[in-house]
């Protein structure tokens, strides 16, 4: 039998860095980087810190996945296609619903919590 053990976010791991592809752009090449702390076993849910410098890229969710996060600094606005704005600040929380489509803007240097599940994966 597995024992399941708690997962703290205050353990050191090594991050992964990545940039929006090009043909996602819109302002700036901005630095992400992604500290997963934790991935379920069927790969549905993962769990971490992310961070990212200023800069803007249009995204666009899966039918079967969203996200869930909490800025721990900065600030972020997320657009929707039909102009519609929400604004994140430190402090804040909000969740990327499945199959939206929009613009992620990184208005002030970011870090968050996220929470994603991804029903696509098996």
């Amino acid at each position: 039998m597995t024992i399941a053990r708690i997962t703290h976010f205050n353990q050191m791991i090594t991050p992964s860095y990545d940039q929006p592809r090009p043909d996602r752009r819109v302002s700036g090449a901005p630095q992400r980087t992604t500290w997963e702390h934790y991935t379920s076993s069927d790969g549905q849910l993962s769990c971490g810190i992310w961070a990212c410098e200023v800069g803007s890229w249009n995204i666009r969710f899966a039918p079967d996945k969203e996200e869930f996060f909490c800025v721990i600094s900065g600030q972020v606005r997320l657009v929707a296609d039909d102009g519609q704005a929400t604004v994140v600040s430190a402090g804040e929380a909000a969740v990327i619903p499945a199959g939206f489509i929009g613009r992620f803007e990184v208005i002030a240097p970011v870090k968050k919590y996220f929470v994603v599940l991804d029903r696509s994966a098996k």
